[in-house]
């Protein structure tokens, strides 16, 4: 059997401040997105910020239900949201932060494989790489290069 060894190229910094202009901008559009979740049960406050590729910031948070799985994450309620009002634009980045009561967050939050899968589907769509930009409340930030670092050997079109 041969072992496959998988590298995925990260950037990491240690406070927001140290972000570039536009990075900084999607992260606290994110930051302000979690403010208005609906996250009644769980507590949980996720907030999405979608840059698309024409400069247009959308905004999405989590929507929780008393049905757990009819809830939608913050994530995909952006890039959904952001394809269907403005269909074949790219997507360049997505910033996701988090917020809670229970505790101060203070590490990155780790995107759900669902959410992993769409944004490798947008990638594929548009042929061109998505960044990722991940941090909790405070603390490091980490921002993956494209969507296929997060989703190794991911499901596309191709394997149907």
């Amino acid at each position: 059997m041969k072992k496959i060894e998988i590298r995925i190229p990260i950037e990491r910094y240690e406070k927001e401040s140290e972000l570039d202009g536009n990075d900084k901008t999607l992260l606290q559009e994110a930051r302000e997105a979690s403010l208005s979740a609906y996250s009644p049960y769980s507590g949980f406050s996720v907030g999405a910020a979608v840059r698309l590729k024409n400069g247009v910031i959308i905004r999405g948070n989590n929507q929780e239900n008393a049905a757990y799985p009819s809830g939608l994450c913050a994530e995909r309620v952006a890039l959904f949201f952001a394809s269907s009002r403005y269909p074949g634009v790219p997507i360049e980045a997505i910033a996701v932060t988090a917020k809670t009561k229970a505790r101060v967050i203070a590490e990155p939050i780790a995107l759900c494989g669902s959410c992993r899968q769409v944004l490798s589907e947008y990638e594929n769509l548009h042929g061109q790489p998505i960044r990722i930009i991940m941090c909790g409340e405070s603390g490091p930030v980490v921002i993956f290069g494209k969507a296929s670092d997060l989703l190794p050997m991911s499901f596309s079109s191709k394997d149907l």
